[in-house]
């Protein structure tokens, strides 16, 4: 992945920007040329240290590195997913696994992990022009990024995504799940009220993207699924910090 170009495959910008500003969304197929989506989803399988990230009492973030959450005892872990569940019955709650890719680009950690490229060329003019002209939102200045990978018994319970200072315009998930079973769940789905009005199943090489705020939910993973959820997932930004 080193030494290999980040770059996208030819697109009808035109007709993906009418269909998102029809509805607020669009799912765009064959983002990357074969060989470029090939080599992102080698690095997300075999070759991250995945992050345990989940929602505590007050529904903020809590992060445990790789290192961190071995070094606690089986028992700690079974009863913090425990509360995770509990919390999740009857509020906002998720679970899942990540890799901060903008805080490590920025703090210079795991200088060999062989996606730091992306962010920044997600940053680059292409790629920003092309989903600034997508969702027709020209005040973006740019977009953060982290890794996920839900694995069996992961989960995002319903939010919008909505920013402190209205700064994230459009959400988008980037996915790179091969041969996903719609029977294993883990799927985006858009919410009004109680019902489903649209969503999507884990795909590979895909980009969804979506006006903020607008209600969504990732289902849970089966424990029965035979593979794992991976993606790249964030924001569209105006705010310059």
């Amino acid at each position: 992945m080193t030494d290999l170009t980040l770059r996208l495959n030819d697109h009808d910008i035109e007709a993906l920007r009418r269909e998102y500003l029809a509805d607020g969304i669009v799912r765009v197929e064959n983002l990357f040329p074969d060989d470029v989506a090939e080599a992102i989803y080698l690095v997300l399988s075999k070759a991250t240290p995945w992050h345990v990230v989940h929602s505590d009492a007050q529904e903020k973030h809590k992060y445990y590195r790789p290192e961190e959450w071995k070094g606690l005892t089986q028992q700690y872990r079974d009863e913090t997913i425990q509360g995770v569940m509990q919390r999740a019955r009857t509020g906002f709650a998720y679970l899942y696994n990540c890799y901060p890719m903008i805080n490590a680009l920025l703090k210079g950690e795991d200088p060999d992990w062989p996606l730091h490229a992306m962010p920044v060329f997600m940053n680059s003019p292409e790629f920003l022009n092309f989903t600034k002209t997508i969702t027709d939102e020209p005040d973006v200045i740019k977009i953060d990024a982290q890794a996920t990978l839900y694995a069996p018994g992961h989960f995002l319970n319903t939010h919008t995504d909505v920013g402190d200072n209205q700064e994230r315009r459009v959400a988008y998930v980037m996915g790179f799940s091969k041969g996903w079973s719609r029977d294993w769940g883990g799927q985006l789905l858009f919410l009004d009220g109680a019902d489903v009005t649209r969503g999507f199943s884990p795909s590979f090489n895909t980009l969804s993207l979506f006006k903020v705020p607008r209600d969504h939910i990732v289902t849970q993973v089966t424990n029965f699924a035979g593979a794992g959820r991976y993606s790249v997932t964030g924001w569209l930004r105006t705010d310059p910090k």
